[in-house]
């Protein structure tokens, strides 16, 4: 079995590389893999519907992108730096762990200074990676007035492989139309292709909806730099999984129904929390949790996903849910047939 990052490469030409997202949702293309057939097809994301049946279950993860790039100046020499908001630390103290850029110049002490009027300040207070460090931002005003300044000051963060400049549709192409709860920094991609009428044709031929909570981090594409997985770790990121959602799921595997992960997040998620008796449990914390090849997945029998980069954890877990091989072979055909890949691409369902 594929345990070793060499088994994970493949050569990408970089005209699959998705910059924008169909011009409808539900229109990107769609590759069904059926696990037990070893067959492919070839589809559009809305045919998707002919799928599922009455009292299938799609989980869903509903976590909200916020605007995590700010741009500000440093004192004295005014020179421009970008901040990544990676995540809050301390609500009261308006603390937060950022990635900076250029890092060299950031040092312990340094302040930063946002916006044409300079109302919000960051002071520099602790190094933690090379380039990450701790601020404590300095703000006139409420915690309410501090995050509305944050999301205004806030850019979307678009993922670095892509090369054009954020325009303004990114902010609403980059979220899925069902995010509720704000504390990603990236979006959980699988869900971007689903449109409002999609969903609602979902809901008439009586497929159930189960959402859960992952806040994406950066650790999500952070590089595997081993040959060995099992040393690879994953930043963890917050997970939360309701009654409610426990309940959907668990009924659905009761019934022998079909519960579909939306996307890697969610199949994480829904794994970090298995009883014994391999049904759901309710989960609010962190999960850290790295799936890869052999895997035995205890909650969802069916995945949707996009295409992922080469050597990333994401590949990894979709090869140990699809096979390895047999995902190979898939996206070897998705190459030939001119796919598209990453977070704007097509998209895959694993049945």
């Amino acid at each position: 079995m594929a345990k070793k990052l060499s088994h994970f490469s493949f050569d990408l030409p970089e005209e699959l590389l998705a910059e924008y997202p169909s011009e409808n949702r539900d229109e990107a293309r769609l590759m069904v893999l059926n696990r037990e057939k070893k067959t492919i097809e070839h589809k559009q994301f809305k045919d998707i519907v002919d799928y599922f049946d009455e009292g299938d279950v799609m989980v869903l993860n509903n976590t909200k992108v916020f605007p995590a790039r700010l741009f500000g100046n440093k004192e004295k020499t005014g020179a421009r730096i970008e901040v990544f908001l990676l995540r809050e630390l301390n609500e009261e103290q308006r603390l937060w762990d950022v990635l900076v850029d250029p890092a060299r110049k950031i040092r312990i002490g340094n302040k930063l200074y946002f916006g044409e009027d300079e109302s919000l300040v960051a002071e520099v207070i602790d190094n933690t990676t090379s380039r990450g460090r701790t601020l404590r931002f300095l703000y006139d005003g409420s915690y309410e007035e501090f995050r509305t300044k944050l999301s205004e000051l806030g850019q979307t963060p678009l993922p670095k492989y892509i090369k054009r400049d954020v325009e303004p549709e990114d902010e609403e192409r980059y979220q899925t139309i069902y995010a509720k709860e704000e504390g990603a920094v990236a979006a959980p991609t699988a869900g971007l292709h689903f449109s409002k009428h999609l969903l609602k044709r979902l809901e008439i031929k009586g497929i159930d909806f189960s959402e859960i909570t992952l806040h994406v981090g950066l650790g999500t594409f952070n590089p595997v730099e081993v040959e060995d997985l099992s040393k690879h770790k994953m930043d963890s990121e917050e997970l939360k999984i309701l009654p409610k959602a426990v309940e959907v799921v668990n009924a659905a595997k009761v019934k022998k129904k079909r519960v579909c992960a939306v996307g890697t997040t969610v199949m994480r998620g829904l794994e970090s929390s298995v009883s014994s008796d391999l049904t759901l449990n309710e989960y609010e914390g962190w999960t850290n949790k790295f799936i890869f090849p052999p895997y035995e997945f205890s909650i969802a029998n069916c995945m949707i996903t996009n295409f992922h980069t080469p050597k990333s954890t994401l590949l990894m877990m979709v090869s140990a849910f699809a096979g390895h091989d047999f995902l190979f072979k898939a996206y070897e055909e998705a190459i030939k047939e001119g796919y598209q890949f990453y977070t704007y691409g097509d998209a895959m369902l694993i049945i």
